[in-house]
């Protein structure tokens, strides 16, 4: 295999601007955990198993004999971020300058969580972006398992402090409705769902949001995931921009 000794011309100059975006994140960075996210925690039936390096994120619970897990992952941040840019763009490329050039550019991460507005923005245009917390979507899966065996699941997405059921599982073995392997998850891909939550009769539908309420799956949890989404996501993004740069320097 042929060995070229000449180093790349590009290796300094790309270090030095993770390096900028880095220090740009570092100036407002926050490692220790949000008190709001602590309160949650401390006044919960949760602990919180969070993984560097990772996207999903478990609280595991006790309620009586049961044991209760919550999963979710930062990637739909990720997703919702991405499908904000398309947004962006696509109102980027209507505007144009006096001389007829076409407005545009990108933010920082940072530059996003603190609501900056592209140059040219007017006034009544920042009203928008102000102070005004971005509410996304995030996909939630409940297991609450038995110690005498089986365990029930629940599709979830966690909006706008509400938790609103997609499906619901049941599974005869509570190691299947867990278990992150190939061979389980093919195996509950092929499982009955039964109806659609919304289709189920209206005070069944009642009764298992209460269920869940009683578990701590309640307005207050739908309030910490984005939170801690948010939270985990910039840590993960400064690890990662820190751990590139010093790649490339090496």
């Amino acid at each position: 295999m042929r060995v070229f000794e000449k180093q790349g011309t590009v290796d300094e100059e790309l270090a030095a601007k993770f390096d900028s975006e880095l220090s740009l994140e570092l100036m407002e960075y926050q490692d220790e955990m949000p008190l709001g996210l602590k309160e949650f925690l401390d006044s919960s039936l949760f602990e919180v198993n969070d993984k560097p390096g990772e996207e999903e994120v478990e609280l595991v619970g006790k309620f009586g004999d049961e044991t209760i897990r919550v999963e979710f992952s930062i990637a739909d941040l990720n997703v919702a971020n991405s499908a904000e840019d398309l947004d962006d763009s696509a109102l980027f490329d209507d505007q144009t300058s006096d001389d007829g050039i076409t407005s545009g550019g990108t933010q920082s991460k940072s530059g996003k969580s603190e609501g900056r507005s592209p140059a040219g923005n007017t006034d009544e245009e920042d009203d928008f972006d102000d102070d005004q917390p971005v509410s996304f979507p995030s996909r939630v899966n409940v297991t609450i398992e038995k110690a005498s065996g089986g365990a029930l699941q629940f599709e979830a997405v966690a909006q706008d402090g509400m938790i609103v059921i997609d499906n619901v599982y049941y599974h005869k073995s509570a190691e299947l409705a867990t278990a992150k392997t190939v061979h389980a998850d093919w195996e509950r891909r092929g499982l009955y769902a039964g109806p659609p939550f919304a289709n189920l009769d209206e005070d069944l539908q009642v009764l298992l949001e209460r269920y869940l309420d009683e578990r701590g799956i309640n307005t207050a949890l739908a309030l910490f995931i984005p939170d801690y989404i948010d939270y985990k996501e910039q840590k993960e993004y400064v690890s990662w921009l820190s751990n590139v740069k010093n790649f490339v320097e090496s």
